[in-house]
C-alpha cells in the first residue's frame, strides 16, 4: 500500500535537497555528471514514451556525457534493424538509401519526433568531426522487429554465402505464414495442433555461432549485426509463442533480451567502453523496488544493477500535468492527450506541493532522513504509449520506492507532447537521413 504518513517533513526535507536547474544550458552546473562519476553504464529513463522535455532533457545529458565523459554508444528501447538505420547515418557509414524507413510503425512518434531529430542531427555533426573508430554509436535494444530482422539475417548471407542463407531461410519458413502479423503466432500457440518454431530458430541460431568466425573475415561490424538480429529473431520467437500465456513471463523474456543486447554491446565495445540506455522508467528502475517483483517481473534495471552494481547510475524522470503523446488503444492513432494532476499520496504529488518546476534530486547518498520519508512506498504514474485517463488509477500508477529504484530523479511540474515528425518536413534532407519514408 502507499505509505505517504509523513507528506509535511518529506516535503520540507524535499524542497532543501533538490537542485533547481533553469534550463538545458546549466544542466552540467548541478552537479549531475559529478555523482554519475566513473559509472559504465548510465541508464536515463522517461514517465511516458510522448513527452517532449523527457527527451530533451535525457539528450542533453547524453551530450554532456559524450563530449566530457567519452561514452561510446547509446542504446535506446526501441527495435535493433530500426536503431541500424539511425546508426548508419549518425556515424556516416556507406549504405544505400533504399535501407532508410526507420521507425515506421506503430508507435511512430515515440521515436520519430522532432526532439530525437534534433539529437541524431547532433551526434552525425559531432562524429564528423570524429575518427570512424571513435565515433559515437547508436543501437536498439528490443525485440518486437521478428521479420525485418529475419530479412536483415537473409539479405547478409545472400551477399556473402548464399548456401547458408539458403539454410537460414530452410529454418525460418516456419515463420513465414505469419510474416504480416506476428500476434497471429501467438494465437496459434494456442492450439493443441500448433508446431513451434522453436526449434528450427535455436538449430539456425548455433549454425550461425559456428560460423561466425569464418563470417567476420567480410567485416566485423556486419557479422556483429547478423548476429544481434539472428538473436531478435530467436528472442521474438520465444517471445510471442508465449505472449497469451503468462503476461509476467512475457515481459521477463523482453527484458532479458534487452538486457543481454546490452551486455553484448558492452563486450563488443570493450573492457573500458562506456554506454547510455534510453528507455522508460519501468524498464531502467530496479524491478525489486516496486509492485513488479511481487508479480515476478524484473527488468533491465534490476539485471544491470545485479551484473554491474556501482558501475550503473539510474536516473528517473516524473511530471505533475501538461500534454503528452498517446493512443488509447494499441494501434489505434496518436492523440494529444491532457495529463490528469497527479494523485493524492504519490510522488508526482509529493513533488508538486514542493512549488518546484525543474529539479534534479540526487538519491544514491542523499540525507538519510529524507531518503527514510521518501523510501516508504508511493504511487508512482507510468504513461507508456497508450494512455488511459479515464482508468488513471488502475492503467498507470503503481506502488514504488523512490530511493530504491533510481540514483537520481528528475522533476518536470508541468510538460507538454513530443512534436510527431511528419514526411513533408523531410524535405531537402539526404536520401539517407534515417525517418525518411
Amino acid at each position: 500500500m502507499c505509505a505517504a504518513s509523513s507528506n509535511t517533513t518529506s516535503i520540507k526535507g524535499l524542497g532543501a535537497a533538490c537542485i533547481k536547474f533553469d534550463d538545458l544550458e546549466h544542466l552540467s552546473e548541478t552537479g549531475l555528471l559529478e555523482r554519475i562519476g566513473d559509472a559504465r553504464l548510465v541508464m536515463i529513463g522517461e514517465a511516458s514514451h510522448g513527452t517532449s522535455e523527457f527527451y530533451e532533457v535525457r539528450a542533453a545529458i547524453s551530450r554532456l556525457l559524450i563530449e566530457r565523459e567519452h561514452f561510446q554508444f547509446i542504446a535506446i528501447e526501441g527495435d535493433w534493424p530500426d536503431a541500424a538505420r539511425v546508426d548508419h547515418y549518425v556515424r556516416h557509414k556507406e549504405y544505400p538509401p533504399s535501407e532508410w524507413t526507420a521507425f515506421a510503425r506503430f508507435p511512430t512518434w515515440m521515436w520519430r519526433n522532432q526532439e530525437v531529430r534534433r539529437f541524431v542531427d547532433w551526434l552525425r555533426a559531432w562524429n564528423s568531426d570524429h575518427r570512424a573508430a571513435s565515433r559515437v554509436a547508436f543501437y536498439g535494444l528490443d525485440l518486437y522487429s521478428l521479420y525485418t530482422s529475419m530479412y536483415e539475417v537473409l539479405t547478409y548471407l545472400q551477399q556473402y554465402d548464399s548456401d547458408a542463407a539458403e539454410e537460414a531461410l530452410r529454418h525460418y519458413r516456419c515463420l513465414l505464414p505469419y510474416r504480416d502479423d506476428p500476434v497471429g503466432y501467438a494465437r496459434a500457440a494456442l492450439s493443441p495442433a500448433f508446431k513451434s518454431c522453436e526449434q528450427a530458430i535455436l538449430k539456425h541460431l548455433n549454425t550461425l555461432h559456428e560460423s561466425q568466425k569464418e563470417l567476420a573475415r567480410h567485416n566485423g561490424e556486419r557479422v556483429f549485426d547478423l548476429w544481434q538480429n539472428a538473436q531478435l529473431v530467436a528472442s521474438a520467437e520465444a517471445y510471442y509463442r508465449t505472449m497469451f500465456f503468462s503476461g509476467h513471463n512475457g515481459w521477463n523474456l523482453r527484458d532479458t533480451h534487452m538486457f543481454s543486447t546490452l551486455a553484448r554491446l558492452l563486450e563488443h565495445w570493450g573492457a573500458d567502453s562506456r554506454g547510455i540506455v534510453w528507455a522508460h522508467n519501468s524498464h531502467v528502475g530496479d524491478s525489486e523496488a516496486t509492485d513488479m517483483s511481487r508479480r515476478g517481473e524484473y527488468n533491465i534495471g534490476r539485471l544491470a544493477q545485479a551484473q554491474y552494481g556501482d558501475n550503473l547510475f539510474t536516473i528517473g524522470f516524473g511530471t505533475h500535468t501538461g500534454t503528452v503523446a498517446a493512443a488509447s488503444d494499441w494501434g489505434g492513432p496518436m492523440a494529444t492527450k491532457r495529463v490528469r494532476p497527479s494523485l493524492p499520496g504519490s510522488y508526482e504529488r509529493l513533488f508538486h506541493d514542493t512549488g518546484l518546476r525543474n529539479v534534479l534530486l540526487p538519491l544514491r547518498d542523499g540525507d538519510p532522513d529524507l531518503m527514510y520519508e521518501l523510501g516508504l512506498k508511493r504511487l508512482q504514474r507510468a504513461i507508456g504509449v497508450i494512455y488511459r485517463p479515464e482508468t488513471e488509477r488502475q492503467s498507470h500508477y503503481y506502488d514504488a520506492s523512490l530511493p530504491a529504484q533510481f540514483d537520481e530523479y528528475i522533476w518536470l511540474d508541468e510538460t507538454r507532447a513530443v512534436t510527431p515528425l511528419h514526411t513533408h518536413l523531410l524535405a531537402g534532407l539526404p536520401d539517407t537521413y534515417p525517418f525518411g519514408l
